[in-house]
């Protein structure tokens, strides 16, 4: 039987065989990952949880954070997990490996990050940053410690 290469995935389907490479999870995603990987992906997921209320959703090669619209995503690689966060300005720091405008009052921010360690401070005060961003007419409330 014939086979064809999607689009989208590069992988090979049989023809008339189902595929749709767009539907996924987060398990799909993060299941090859490494231990250190993994660990890394928990902490941010926990970070993200601790906020507040949200959707949090798996699409085509990423993870999807939104409250009104996305917030930030997480792309699972091999050696590395990508974060791409918004935010209404231009963050510089040596931790961001690219920014660029992805609309007239978006800046996406693009993080490697390859071990749980690296899930802390000044990067889960930019997803902070960016989740209320995402809707500053329900910032939440900062925690007294």
């Amino acid at each position: 039987m014939a086979k064809r290469q999607c689009y989208h995935c590069k992988a090979w389907v049989q023809e008339k065989e189902p595929h749709d490479c767009w539907t996924t999870t987060e398990e799909k995603l993060t299941a090859e990952l490494s231990n250190d990987l993994k660990d890394a992906w928990e902490r941010i997921r926990e970070t993200a949880a601790e906020f507040g209320e949200q959707r949090v959703y798996a699409s085509h090669r990423s993870i999807m954070f939104a409250r009104k619209h996305c917030y930030f995503f997480v792309r699972p690689n091999k050696n590395r997990l990508e974060i791409c966060f918004f935010t209404g300005k231009t963050i510089k720091n040596s931790r961001i490996k690219k920014s660029e405008a992805s609309s007239r009052t978006k800046v996406a921010h693009l993080v490697y990050i390859s071990h749980r360690d690296e899930v802390e401070s000044p990067v889960t005060d930019w997803l902070r940053e960016a989740y209320v961003f995402a809707n500053p007419d329900k910032a939440p409330k900062k925690k007294k410690h």
